[in-house]
């Protein structure tokens, strides 16, 4: 499982595994509005890092940033 320390959300970190192919197996948030963030989960697990990563760039809720926008980030670090 890797860990990811966020910055400028609620949540106080990401929880993620990815397997051999490059595909999130498994994703949770620590802290922060647990329906959002179980949604989110629940529609990058099955993906490709590239897909979510590119999808969820961006996408702002405070302070430049949002829980998608630092999961996103949190995926590029790998590639």
């Amino acid at each position: 499982m890797q860990v990811f320390k966020t910055s400028g959300v609620c949540a106080r970190e990401i929880k993620f595994k990815i397997n051999d192919e490059n595909i999130i197996e498994e994703v949770e948030f620590i802290g922060g509005c647990s329906g959002n963030q179980s949604a989110i989960a629940a529609l990058a697990e099955g993906q490709t890092v590239e897909y979510v990563a590119d999808k969820l760039a961006g996408i702002e809720c405070r302070n430049g940033t949002s829980c998608p926008d630092q999961l996103s980030k949190a995926l590029k670090d790998l590639v």
